[in-house]
């Protein structure tokens, strides 16, 4: 493949400085300190952030060497093994003779002396009420926790899956699983049990983590029965652990078909000394779902070392994050940004866990938590900040946010106004930084550093290690053109494996198809010749709702029995200014009218069979989805077809099975936007 970079000529004025760091920042930022320490240990000139990520990329071996060194990890040969093995990817094998555990590395923290009876984790509720555990207990209830685990028979290897909202105890339950080496996955309990069972009954998990329910918007919403029919639906299951959130003297219950039943507050009522069971660097540690766009949701694996070291990369290098610190999201637990939070704990960071409404006091409730926890940094969708922004709300009022020095963007591309709002209405001196990522490494590929300015706009530069570029369709590298990201270079945390996936032929189609060695992402970006970069939404047929991505098929399922509907189509798509629009395209059976009650009734399918986010903005009559002449749905180009940003090529109305349809929606997309 040809390395040559065509680069188009620009006009554009530089983009206005909207951050930059003071010297004192530049001196005693963890990423400063680190590149000082570099140059010492492989005499190696690193005066800025562009020499630092060169050296990451180019020197693989040895700045992946350089984090477990520099951050002290524990683990057994990681100063002995090679780093990487065969670094073609996907065949890429890191630390091949290194043992080590995810839960061990954060709960080292608990035995320094300036943590110990530091608050860990700070629950917050709507009513503002919050409680603590520190370091001390969070140790102890871990250590208690797995005991039960492996008294529950559950061991290495081991699936435990959890249906929980974002929650102390969704954490402990990761923790846990992970100190004894079993692999940990979880969903929120917004969704319908079906979706839930859709994706983890495929783990065959042992143990299932569950609640009786939890409180949104000042309502309880109960989950009992929602447990008991997942609990039916995984045969594999020998116990049920349960957090009794609504209700903590309620008795747990009994299990069904004769499993267990423990509730959560007992299991880690005991005194357990804190064991570690170090496993192979390349051990699975937890399981995220794609978003099922063409079929089931594809469990996507990370590893014990791959999470640490690019964990304490992206949260203590990039994000400056560490003891002292006190990080929020409040992150729906079926998102990969749930499990920054674990990551943050990782850097030795305090964490602040809310299950919620955003909207509770109004809809710049977050802000009050940032106020009343003096939260250092706070990760959010940038559809929240917009819509703060809309709101005409003061943030400040009434609030103190001395403590905020920095907001992490997410979800979707960060609107211009919403940035200079961020800066004129929350804080001047704030370090807002749009950092894009994704479930597939859980983790970051572009955002934030402490050591460069930001740019109105543009995401500051690629993360250390990532060797990132926009491609055409030729593969070719662009400077100044929409092209598709690509990733030249390997990174521990790309997943082990996909599960069920025995051959690798789904890993190998998802992510290398465009050329040998090279990960493509599937999301639209710009790089500047400066190396910054610009995000403009994804490529393929994902939705992203609130920050949590779901699949068209979830939504496919849960209205298939209606029979009013003959086929139906949905499109996510990032609006100019702002905002995103969820349109349901429906095709009517014969006879079916779109009335009022039709509507009202795909909308409560959809709530009871999915969830909430899964309910459409707006449902549109057509006359029929344009198929390809395998009957699959053509949303992709469609998604392309109403997307005001550039990308694609006009679909091929040859390759369309009825092309009078795509006609159709070529008419809708252009009355749409004159």
């Amino acid at each position: 493949m040809s390395t040559a970079i065509i680069t188009a000529p620009t006009t554009q004025p530089p983009a206005p400085v909207t951050w930059r760091p003071t010297q004192e920042q530049l001196d005693n930022c963890r990423m400063g300190h680190f590149a000082r320490w570099s140059e010492q240990r492989f005499n190696r000139q690193l005066p800025d952030f562009r020499a630092l990520w060169d050296w990451s990329v180019t020197e693989t071996a040895e700045f992946w060497r350089a984090i477990p060194e520099f951050f002290d990890v524990l683990g057994d040969g990681l100063d002995t093994s090679p780093v990487i093995t065969d670094d073609t990817m996907p065949s890429a094998t890191w630390y091949p003779g290194a043992q080590l555990n995810f839960a061990e590395n954060v709960l080292r923290h608990a035995a320094d002396p300036a943590l110990r009876d530091v608050a860990a984790i700070l629950r917050v509720e709507e009513d503002g009420s919050r409680t603590e555990i520190t370091w001390a207990q969070l140790e102890s209830q871990v250590s208690a926790l797995a005991q039960t685990l492996r008294e529950l028979g559950v061991g290495r290897g081991d699936r435990v899956a959890a249906v929980l909202p974002n929650i102390p105890e969704a954490v402990i339950g990761l923790l846990a699983a992970a100190s004894i080496g079993a692999v940990w996955t979880i969903n929120s309990p917004d969704l319908s049990a079906e979706a839930s069972v859709r994706r983890v009954r495929q783990l065959e998990p042992k143990v299932l983590f569950a609640c009786d329910g939890y409180v949104f918007g000042g309502k309880e919403i109960e989950r009992g029965s929602h447990t008991v029919e997942i609990e039916e639906n995984l045969p594999s299951l020998t116990a049920t652990v349960l957090v009794r959130t609504l209700d903590p003297q309620a008795p747990a219950g009994e299990g069904r078909g004769g499993r267990a039943r423990v509730a959560f507050d007992t299991a880690v009522d005991k005194q357990v000394p804190a064991t570690y069971d170090r496993v192979p660097f390349a051990a699975p540690l937890w399981i995220l779902f794609s978003s099922g766009t063409t079929g089931d949701p594809k469990g996507i694996i990370h590893g014990h070392g791959g999470m640490v070291l690019d964990g304490l990369k992206g949260i203590a290098l990039h994000q400056d994050m560490g003891p002292g610190d006190v990080y929020y999201v409040a992150a729906n637990t079926s998102w990969m940004v749930w499990n920054t939070l674990s990551q943050n704990l990782l850097a030795g960071a305090s964490i602040v866990t809310y299950a919620g409404s955003p909207k509770v006091t109004g809809k710049d409730h977050h802000f009050q938590i940032l106020s009343d926890l003096k939260v250092t940094q706070f990760a959010t969708g940038a559809a929240y900040l917009s819509m703060v922004e809309k709101s005409g709300l003061d943030p400040r009022h009434g609030r103190d946010l001395s403590a905020l020095r920095a907001i992490l963007s997410t979800g979707s591309p960060l609107p211009p106004s919403t940035w200079l709002w961020v800066h004129e209405a929350v804080k001047e001196d704030l370090h807002l930084g749009s950092d894009s990522g994704g479930t597939d490494i859980c983790g970051g590929f572009l955002g934030s550093n402490p050591m460069e300015p930001v740019h109105l706009g543009y995401l500051q530069g690629p993360l250390l290690g990532v060797a990132a570029e926009a491609h055409d369709d030729n593969g070719q590298p662009l400077i100044n053109e929409v092209g598709e990201m690509a990733v030249t270079r390997p990174l521990p945390s790309m997943p082990l494996f996909l599960w069920g996936d025995e051959t690798g032929e789904r890993y190998h189609s998802s992510y290398f198809t465009a050329a040998p060695g090279v990960w493509m992402h599937g999301d639209w970006i710009t790089r500047t010749p400066e190396g910054r970069y610009m995000v403009h939404g994804r490529a393929d047929a994902t939705l992203n709702r609130q920050g949590v991505r779901i699949g068209p098929s979830d939504i496919y399922d849960a209205l298939q029995d209606i029979p009013q509907l003959e086929d139906c189509l949905v499109l996510g798509l990032e609006q100019e200014g702002g905002g995103y629009w969820m349109p349901l395209f429906v095709v009517l059976a014969e006879g079916a009218v779109l009335d009022d009650a039709l509507r009202d009734h795909i909308c409560a399918t959809l709530r009871s069979r999915a969830s909430a986010r899964h309910v459409p903005d707006e449902i549109i009559e057509a006359p029929a989805i344009p198929v390809t002449h395998t009957m699959k749905r053509l949303e992709v180009p469609l998604k392309r077809m109403f997307s005001t940003r550039p990308g694609g090529k006009p679909v091929n109305r040859d390759s369309v099975r009825n092309p009078e349809a795509l006609d159709w929606f070529r008419d809708f997309a252009a009355a749409r936007r004159s």
